[in-house]
Parts: structure tokens; sequence; C-alpha cells
């Protein structure tokens, strides 16, 4: 009868055990999109290239599609130290039940801080502290998520702005010559953007837009 016992036992705590895991990874599923666009290099990445487009003026080239994918792709490469350090300081051990899932939680965090934090400015994460008025952390891991990821996106956000202004100017200046010229033809009912447009793309092309967005985007990481 105990063995009968032990092993109903040992049942119970390996289906409870398969339960927590299942539970944990539809949890980071469902949870996932947040995670990758508010706690990676994402959120850069994708406004930078939407501002590329939007300076080049090509309308819907390249599609949402091919943006949204590049982006994801340059995330995943560059947040790939990031998520090896999750592995396997969090999923790792507690997938071989030698941690708890708080502990994972915890784990999981650590890496994931270190990279927010050296992309965060100063300015930004005391707007949070100070609007709770939370006392000045002493150290990484006593900075909450719930304010470190908010002032990290707000970081992030100026900085793919700044980028972004910097890649507009040169196109600027091309569409001001063109006006320019056509005002100066008389030829008002032409729009400036329709010849601008070749003129912006061969530059592009001419001085390897895009190798040099990606390299820029590489080295703000």
């Amino acid at each position: 009868m105990n063995e009968f016992v032990q092993f109903f036992a040992e049942s119970d705590a390996g289906a409870v055990s398969t339960s927590v895991k299942l539970l944990l990874l539809l949890t980071v599923l469902s949870l996932a999109p947040s995670i990758l666009i508010m706690m990676t290099a994402f959120v850069r990445i994708v406004i930078v290239l939407s501002f590329v487009r939007t300076a080049l003026a090509t309308q819907q080239m390249p599609p949402n599609q091919v943006i949204i994918g590049l982006a994801l792709f340059l995330t995943f490469f560059i947040m790939a130290p990031v998520f090896e350090d999750v592995n396997e300081q969090a999923l790792t051990p507690l997938f071989e039940d030698e941690i708890s899932l708080d502990e994972a939680y915890e784990a999981a965090s650590i890496p994931f801080k270190e990279f927010m934090s050296e992309h965060t400015r100063q300015k930004d994460l005391e707007l949070f502290l100070s609007y709770t008025e939370a006392e000045r952390p002493d150290s990484l891991e006593d900075i909450p998520l719930t304010m470190l990821v908010p002032a990290f996106a707000l970081s992030e956000i100026k900085t793919a702005f700044q980028i972004g202004f910097m890649i507009f100017i040169p196109f600027l200046v091309i569409d001001m010559v063109v006006a320019s010229i056509l005002m100066s033809m008389g030829m008002m009912m032409l729009p400036p953007v329709m010849i601008s447009l070749p003129f912006k793309i061969l530059l592009f092309i001419l001085v390897d837009g895009w190798y040099l967005v990606m390299k820029s985007l590489l080295e703000s990481f």
C-alpha cells in the first residue's frame, strides 16, 4: 500500500511540475510581444527604419512586413548575448528543477536590467523615481522593472528620433534645392517630391545608405 501511495505521490508531483512548466511557457509566449518591444532594441531599430522610409518619401517601399522582419532579426542579433545569459542563468536551472519559479524570474531579469540600464538616460529613470517618491536604489538589482522599462523605452524613442533627424537632413536639402529650381523655372504646378524622389534614391544608393543605417544602429548598441 505504501508503495502505491508513493507512486501516486510521485506521479502527482511530476504532473504539477509539468503543469507549472506549461503555464510558464504560455505566460512567456503571451507576454513575448510586449517583452520584445519594450525591453529590447526593437523600438529604436523599427523607428529608425521607418524614418528612413519617410525621408526617402517612397510611400510603402520597403513594405511594413520587410521593416518589421528586418527589425526583428536585428533585434535577435543584438540581444543574442542577453538571451544566452537568461537561458543559462534562469531557464535551464528552472527546467532542471534546480531553482524555483521566483528565483528564475529574478535571475532572468538581471541580464535585461543590465542591457536596459546601459541605454537608459539617468534623467528618464529619475523621472519615474521622483513620480513614485521612491528612494534611490543602491544597486541595479534594486531597480524595479516597472520603472526601468518605461525609462528605457523613453530613452530609446529619444535616441531613435535623434538618429532620424540626422537621416532627414540630406534628403531635406535635396527637396529644398529641387523646389527652388522648379520655382525659378516657373513650374509651380509640378510637385517637387516627384522630381526629388529619383535623386534621393540615387543618393541613397551611391552612399550605400542601408549599410550605413545598419552600421549606425549596430554601433549605437
